[in-house]
């Protein structure tokens, strides 16, 4: 059994990696922390579609609750491994830096930033031994050009990809890979409350992404034909340049 692990799978783009990674023949455990009927409902569509997987529950941004459940999945299947970590899941609480509560400040890098740590770590040694893994970092255009209004989220996921660069670089001669893809403007739940009319002016291809165009390319550093990939972040932004 190929399994997959897809943090924050129960909406938006966690939830078209989810169902990509179904088809492509992986059991897809779908992470959610507090949106239990989102996540039912991307296993169900996984389901309906001939795939298998489950729904798991814990707070990327908590430590122990990360081990906790990481390490309670592990004993109820001694012989499986995570083989496709997705860190997907992610929080924005946006203001200009001279209004920017520190709360906000700290609960956005825990989230976007220390989440990756947390869940990437334990996984790492079975890939190791089993001499193949596909690490895949859900980064932003934020955090390749900075967005005024993001300074923490920029912060974040500029360094989710310095990160994901680096760790590249530790793992590659076990056949295991790291990258991360940058999204640009996708329309889901994260850019719910942003001016689209306004936004879509500055896109050179016209509009905003769509999840599934996000999971596409996701699927493709999952794959075998991968293997030659890592340490990079791949834009996919409709032609925004920094």
């Amino acid at each position: 059994m190929k399994v997959a692990l897809v943090t924050g799978g129960g909406r938006g783009i966690g939830r078209a990696v989810s169902l990509q990674l179904a088809k492509m023949g992986y059991y897809v455990i779908v992470n959610y922390c507090s949106n239990q009927a989102a996540a039912e409902e991307t296993l169900a569509a996984i389901n309906e579609m001939g795939g298998q997987g489950e729904i798991l529950r814990f707070d990327i941004s908590d430590k122990e609750a990360v081990a906790a459940a990481l390490s309670g999945w592990q004993s109820a299947h001694p012989d499986e491994y995570i083989e496709v970590l997705v860190n997907n899941a992610g929080i924005r609480r946006d203001n200009l830096m001279i209004w920017m509560e520190e709360e906000d400040w700290s609960k956005v890098l825990q989230t976007n930033l220390h989440s990756f740590y947390h869940v990437t770590r334990p996984l790492l040694q079975p890939m190791i031994l089993h001499r193949f893994g596909r690490i895949i970092n859900i980064a932003s255009l934020s955090g390749l050009k900075g967005l005024p209004g993001q300074v923490n989220y920029s912060a974040a996921k500029g360094g989710l990809i310095a990160a994901t660069k680096a760790l590249a670089q530790e793992v590659a001669r076990k056949n295991v890979t790291v990258n991360a893809v940058a999204p640009g403007f996708i329309a889901s739940d994260m850019t719910a409350g942003l001016d689209e009319a306004s936004l879509k002016k500055e896109i050179p291809a016209g509009r905003f992404g769509r999840p599934e165009e996000v999971a596409a390319v996701v699927a493709f550093l999952a794959s075998r034909e991968a293997s030659y990939v890592t340490g990079e972040c791949i834009s996919i932004n409709g032609g925004i340049y920094c």
